[in-house]
């Protein structure tokens, strides 16, 4: 796979797994696509690691000795919030792909997976996450008190930062870029994350995590709305906030 550019430093990708065939296939690819790689075995290594580095992103087993993944993925974002993850779940473990999203994992991908596929997932978070050179007066979108800054990755509810993943930020732009626009999750994973194939309760997983930090009541949403037989619409709010 020829390796992709990078705007400034090459970013970095922490690996862990406690399988080394797995860790030096993955690591291979990532460096063939032009990435620094780091590999960790386990997950007291991967928390050391990654204060150490400061990765870019972390490809993150769930099944490790000792510490699991999830109480990795938990440590990983108490040091950083905003630090892309993609989990690596045994096939048919639902219930671990759904509880990493829920959680606020960016992406999974199932084993045995394809490399390339692994690849390019990662270099969609990387490309997403890193700041893009557009102009200033047209990367902001506004909904009220909602802010969101396309240029920056950053959204805010009035003061407040919010702690968003790659792709839930991804989610929240495409949605507020087209106000009154009905998707189906089809479209919103082909149009969103680029995603030709997949599981569709991924989308509905990030919209639930969305409305959870843009809703005044996440059960009664005004803003981001469910289309009953089709799939979501950003309604928004008038200026003051009402339906």
């Amino acid at each position: 796979m020829p390796a992709a550019p990078y705007a400034g430093a090459v970013p970095t990708v922490l690996v862990v797994d406690d399988d080394p065939t797995l860790r030096e296939v993955v690591s291979g690819y990532l460096t063939r696509a032009g990435l620094d790689v780091v590999e960790a075995e386990d997950g007291l290594t991967a928390l050391a690691l990654a204060r150490d580095r400061s990765p870019d992103l972390v490809v993150l087993d769930l099944t490790l000795p000792g510490l699991d993944g999830l109480e990795v993925f938990r440590g990983l974002r108490a040091e950083r919030g905003d630090l892309p993850v993609v989990m690596l779940t045994a096939r048919g473990e639902e219930s671990d792909r759904v509880l990493g999203l829920e959680i606020g994992a960016d992406d999974y991908v199932t084993k045995p997976f394809s490399s390339r596929e692994l690849v390019l997932r990662i270099q969609s978070i990387l490309r997403r996450s890193a700041p893009a050179a557009t102009d200033p007066a047209r990367s902001t979108l506004v909904d009220d008190d909602l802010r969101v800054d396309t240029r920056r990755h950053q959204a805010w509810l009035g003061a407040r930062l919010l702690a968003l993943t790659s792709r839930e930020f991804d989610l929240l732009a495409h949605l507020m870029a087209h106000p009154g626009t009905a998707f189906s999750r089809r479209e919103l994973m082909e149009q969103v994350w680029g995603w030709e194939y997949g599981d569709e309760s991924t989308v509905t997983v990030h919209v639930r995590r969305l409305r959870e930090k843009v809703e005044l009541d996440p059960a009664r949403p005004v803003r981001l709305q469910t289309v009953w037989g089709v799939g979501y619409r950003w309604d928004g709010t008038s200026p003051t906030g009402a339906p």
